[in-house]
Parts: C-alpha cells; structure tokens; sequence
C-alpha cells in the first residue's frame, strides 16, 4: 500500500513510475504509473526490470510484516533481507541517483529499557546480544539498514533509510500487528459486539506512537527528493504517543458503538516487545534533512482508513 501511495504521489507530479509486485495492483488507467510484475527476490528478474524501464531511482517498500514472518519465517527474511540485497546490487549495477528503503523503528526497541525521557534519536546505543532485535521481522529490517548503509559507504551508493513507525492504514487483509488491532476494534465498533482482545500482542503497557501510510509515503517523496540527507536514517512518526485506553477512546470518536475488554496489567511494550517505550520517537533530523512533517493525527487516519 505504501509503494501504491507513493507512486500516486510521484505520478500526480508527472514522473514515470513503474510499481513493481509479485501481485497486479489492479491501477486504474491513466494514473501515469505502469505495472511491472517481478518477485525481488529474483534478481534477474528485477535487474531486466530496472533496465528495461530505466529506472532511475528506487522506493523500496517490499516487505513481509511481522505476523506473515511468524507464520513463515524464512520466506520472511528471504523477502525482506535477500531483497533488500538484489535491490541494492540493481541500483549500483544501474548506477541510479537514490534508493529510499523502508525499515522500522522497531529495530530500536530493545534499546527502550536504558533510554530516557528524552525523544528517541536514530543512533541509539544497542548492545549486540542482550538488546538484540526481539523479533523475526525487527531483526530483518536491522539487517537491511546495515546492508543499505554497507552499499552507501563501500560502493557510493545513495541510500536513504526511514524508520516508520507503527503504520496504520491500507486495504485487504492486514498483516502487521496495528493493522490487526485497527481492523479488529473497527469490525466489533461496527457490528455493534463487545471485543475482547485476548491476543497480548495486540495491547501495550505506557504509550506507543502510530503513523498514517499516507504520511510514510510522503516521507518517501521528501527522502527522494531531499538534497542533502546527511544522517541517511531517519525516524517517520508524529511525535506523538497513545496509551491503549487513549488509542480505543480516539477510534471510538469516529466508531461509537464500540465497546472493548482487554486484559489487565500489560507489563511489556508494543506488539510484545520486552520494554516500555520510554518517549515518542525524534523527527528533528526527518524535518531539518529531508523537510518532512506528519500531516495525519490519529483520528485522521482511523476516519479516513475505516
């Protein structure tokens, strides 16, 4: 969904996209953006596409999300790692401008435990084995930053990474945790029955930060275009953060008849992190590098996704 959102954008300014999935999006005609199909994790395959349609720049949003991986983890990193890879070795082999990848903030959560109330900067200090990434999917977008950082330093090639945070919006079925909670809340809301969220993955102790998928594909545009993205990782989030109970009570303004039970007395952190996020994530470097801003508040998104 992203990678449709951004390419609507970069096709409503007048560039030449070509969306590029193992799935036909369906576009409609004359949206100035054509289909490609292609798995990225052949590379072949990607490697004809990018010349065949000269391509010149690069968003790479390709991902398994996080409950697709637990079902089939290694389908998941070879997605998410191996793809990264041949996208990367498409863009040096073609000599592009830019590759803009899509990682997460979910790679500095379990550094949350000795973090302070200060907003949570890009270079947080993680020690290898004991903070380690906590999860399949978190582990697979670390070691695509550290691949796109890699191609940046050893072969020249302009790499911006963006850590969005948890991305809410889209259609079909979700596949990432806050797309599930979303969808679960707003399916009960609507057929006017009691939730009880049972899944602890889908609860959180302290707060947690969300953002629109439209606000994530603006940031793609802004790192594509921005002239000097010194830092090359940058956080995509409002600044902004919600405790469950604020969370339900934002979607229950826009969905009156909801009603949920939840458990009590949730200890971990977000989709079962280990850690409570200790402060919203810092946009400084997103606004002074890249010129970008969140444009969608919670409630934004749940009446506009739902």
């Amino acid at each position: 969904m992203i990678g449709r959102l951004t390419g609507e954008l970069l096709a409503a300014r007048g560039e030449q996209v070509v969306l590029v999935d193992v799935r036909d999006p369906n576009l409609p005609t004359q949206t100035g953006m054509t289909f490609q199909p292609c798995d990225i994790t052949d590379a072949a395959s990607l490697l004809r596409t990018c010349k065949k349609h000269n391509v010149r720049r690069i968003v790479h949003t390709a991902a398994m999300l996080s409950t697709a991986i637990r079902q089939d983890p290694s389908r998941g990193v070879t997605v998410n790692v191996l793809g990264t890879i041949n996208v990367l070795e498409a863009a040096r082999s073609c000599s592009m401008e830019r590759v803009v990848c899509a990682s997460s903030t979910t790679v500095g959560y379990t550094s949350f435990g000795k973090h302070g109330p200060q907003p949570i900067e890009e270079d947080v200090q993680l020690h290898v084995l004991s903070e380690r990434p906590a999860s399949i999917y978190a582990a697979t977008k670390l070691a695509a930053e550290h691949l796109g950082l890699l191609y940046a330093d050893q072969f020249g090639l302009d790499v911006v990474l963006l850590r969005y945070a948890a991305v809410l919006g889209g259609t079909g079925p979700p596949s990432s945790v806050p797309g599930r909670l979303l969808a679960e809340l707003v399916e009960g809301a609507r057929a006017g029955t009691k939730i009880v969220l049972r899944d602890p993955l889908l609860q959180w102790g302290g707060r947690e930060e969300f953002v629109d998928a439209r606000d994530c594909a603006w940031a793609n545009v802004c790192a594509l275009d921005a002239g000097m993205p010194a830092q090359r990782v940058y956080n995509i989030a409002p600044g902004t953060w919600f405790s469950i109970e604020e969370f339900i009570s934002v979607i229950r303004r826009v969905h009156p008849k909801l009603q949920v039970e939840r458990l009590a007395d949730i200890r971990s952190g977000f989709a079962g992190f280990p850690h409570i996020r200790p402060a919203p994530s810092s946009v400084e470097a997103a606004s002074r590098e890249l010129g970008f801003k969140c444009a969608f508040t919670l409630e934004d998104t749940v009446r506009h996704w739902t």
